[in-house]
């Protein structure tokens, strides 16, 4: 089984978490904050760039959930009772957001919440998850 790496990043009493693994390359963060997210540098997340109020604001509409924080020695708020939105991505996955229980075709369950970002351009080498594939085939849709 492969280990999952997962980067943390602190300002103050917040610190930022990424799992890369989950990362879609939407660019949701670098096109919010460039002077905090620049995927070139090392390390590409600098937290120090920007208030804890526009890192939180941003992190939520991460579409893959591959971001996310802590704030003092809590895990950021889940939120239980999620209007459950299903969102087409332009040339993307289908973003599904809520707390979600996902079975794949042998019954293996698996519990995902926020947001889950589901392939609709068949190139995905993680399905059903979108795994940013549709960038490198030019998927239109």
């Amino acid at each position: 089984m492969e280990r999952e790496i997962i980067k943390k990043y602190k300002k103050d009493d917040l610190t930022i978490v990424w799992k890369p693994k989950l990362c879609i390359h939407s660019a949701i963060c670098v096109k919010e904050l460039p002077n905090v997210y620049d995927p070139k540098a090392k390390p590409w997340i600098t937290p120090e760039d920007a208030s804890i109020e526009e890192l939180k604001a941003q992190i939520s509409k991460c579409p893959s959930g591959a971001l996310s924080y802590q704030q003092g020695n809590t895990t950021e708020q889940k939120e239980t009772t999620m209007k459950t939105k299903i969102e087409m991505r332009k040339n993307g996955p289908l973003l599904v957001h809520g707390n979600l229980e996902v079975i794949d075709a042998k019954g293996n369950k698996e519990e995902k919440e926020r947001i889950t970002a589901f392939c609709r351009c068949g190139a995905s080498k993680n399905k059903p998850y979108c795994d940013g594939n549709h960038n490198a085939i030019a998927f239109q849709g």
